[in-house]
């Protein structure tokens, strides 16, 4: 088996930083009202500034597609030496066909095995894991995999106008309607970037050696979380297929939507405790070793609670080694660790040997991740 080295990392962030201050002027007010959710919410996750791919005249200047591509380009290298095109993302542009293909007719390199991962924020990290299988086996001697979101586009007001149309008594009924859903849209934000995975390290500069990928599903014992699509009646979910059009409007089938009571009671324990401590069953790993850690949490919010996951196995990471960009760059989903490790790999701050543990969590249907890097 080869050893896989991520060479090059790169990031797309689409339009100016939006500040607090301007995210109804690009998101829009549902039914012409400021949210009474907004400040709250972002006082709590404590984002400061984020991207999006709707301009503030409120027009869709990319699509995911786009931005992706434009990741891969900022790696800055022969583009027609993929053999091995993998992207992730959590809503692509359509449902068929698939949006790696997508991505590929955008940068129209030459032709490549392309594969595309579904999920939330796990769909970039499983995209990043195939990349790396497929170097590893042998198959692909340069692979590259990406992570994208244009959460923006789903989350502008004019998707949720109808909903500003119910009456007083219809938001008692379905309060995720007056908050859930307006939660997100303080949250989410858009990017994407990009890795060059290959069987040797650079040459000259530094490469991250990838140790191991581990990622684990927790559905087998727990509903759903956060969704689309679908509606959710006693703990299950029902797809948009089930429903007639009018009902799809009627329901919000396609608005994304979280449990936010099941997030913060289970979030934590699961994804943090319960997945790390399946990780050091199978690995040796020493918090002692650990020279940076990357946590992707949506919110500052988590921030203690990740921290009070880890202590519970007795996995112990002081603050000063922790590495995140969400209060400037904002929860990218899926693009999220792509970003992170574009900044710190890209600073001056890596020195050879060191060891980078990065965690990424899904609050869908409850699955995490966890992954070793080695600077060389």
């Amino acid at each position: 088996m080869n050893s896989v080295y991520i060479n090059k990392i790169a990031k797309f962030l689409p339009n100016e930083p939006i500040n607090n201050d301007e995210m109804e002027l690009v998101l829009g007010k549902i039914g012409g009202k400021p949210s009474r959710a907004r400040r709250i919410i972002l006082r709590s996750n404590g984002i400061k500034q984020r991207y999006y791919v709707i301009d503030k005249e409120q027009n869709i200047v990319y699509n995911n597609a786009q931005i992706t591509a434009n990741a891969i380009r900022n790696l800055d290298f022969d583009i027609d030496t993929i053999e091995c095109l993998v992207c992730g993302t959590t809503m692509p542009d359509q449902t068929m066909p698939n949006h790696a293909v997508m991505v590929h007719g955008e940068l129209k390199n030459h032709p490549c095995e392309v594969v595309a991962t579904a999920g939330i924020c796990l769909s970039g990290i499983t995209a990043l894991k195939h990349a790396y299988l497929s170097v590893k086996a042998g198959e692909s001697n340069v692979a590259v995999s990406t992570g994208s979101e244009t959460a923006s586009t789903i989350l502008h007001a004019k998707n949720f106008q109808k909903e500003s149309e119910f009456d007083e008594n219809e938001f008692v009924k379905r309060p995720e309607i007056a908050f859930e859903k307006d939660f997100l849209r303080w949250m989410l934000s858009d990017g994407a970037g990009a890795m060059l995975l290959q069987n040797k390290p650079n040459s000259n500069g530094l490469s991250l050696r990838v140790e191991w990928i581990e990622i684990f599903s927790f559905a087998n014992e727990m509903e759903a979380c956060m969704y689309a699509g679908a509606k959710k009646e006693d703990g299950r979910l029902r797809g948009y297929r089930e429903f007639s059009q009018e009902e799809w409007l009627k329901e919000s089938l396609f608005t994304v939507k979280q449990d936010v009571k099941l997030l913060n009671e289970n979030v934590a324990n699961i994804t943090v405790t319960r997945a790390l401590q399946k990780v050091l069953e199978k690995r040796e790993l020493k918090d002692s070793e650990i020279d940076w850690f990357l946590p992707h949490y949506s919110s500052e919010y988590f921030r203690d609670e990740v921290s009070s996951g880890l202590a519970k196995v007795g996995f112990d990471i002081p603050k000063e080694k922790w590495f995140t960009n969400l209060t400037k760059c904002g929860n990218t989903g899926s693009a999220s660790i792509y970003i992170m490790l574009e900044e710190l790999f890209n600073s001056d701050r890596l020195k050879k040997g060191q060891k980078i543990l990065c965690y990424i969590p899904e609050s869908g249907r409850f699955s995490s991740s966890f992954m070793l890097l080695e600077v060389v």
